[in-house]
């Protein structure tokens, strides 16, 4: 399954510039989903972050992994977010860097279901440029109502 960014947005919340997936290129519910975000020089975090050697933040890559899961969790219980619920990210574990992502750079992300219980997902997520290993983590997402 093939997702352009217009089919994106019915499945997260997020808009500019924290919309941070570019296409979702494979999803299997309950399974897995690969995709990914083109890497700008434009995007406004680079006038801040080491504006002389421009590096994409950490953060950003785990919260692009994140949002991958969300896409995925909400596609596997066939549902979308509305005024009442959302998945929100609750956890982060074993999370690694492993070399900078400069504009230019494609990220491309690999997310994975370990497990679902009473509305929490737990997540292997990898994300590579170039095919080389770059970031990789343990994502926990649960449904929430929205306060």
């Amino acid at each position: 399954m093939i997702m352009r960014i217009e089919d994106i947005f019915q499945y997260l919340p997020h808009r500019y510039p924290f919309l941070l997936i570019d296409r979702v290129t494979e999803l299997k519910e309950m399974e897995y989903l690969k995709g990914y975000k083109n890497v700008t020089f434009n995007e406004p975090q680079f006038t801040g972050h080491f504006p002389n050697h421009p590096i994409m933040p950490g953060v950003m890559i785990i919260e692009a992994m994140a949002q991958a899961t969300g896409i995925l969790a909400f596609k596997s219980s066939a549902t979308k977010p509305d005024n009442n619920s959302i998945y929100y990210l609750v956890g982060v574990d074993n999370c690694r860097f492993r070399q900078p992502t400069y504009p230019g750079d494609r990220l491309d992300f690999h997310v994975q279901v370990v497990s679902t219980k009473r509305g929490v997902w737990k997540f292997l997520a990898e994300t590579h440029v170039e095919d080389k290993l770059i970031a990789s983590a343990e994502l926990m997402c649960a449904e929430r109502e929205v306060a």
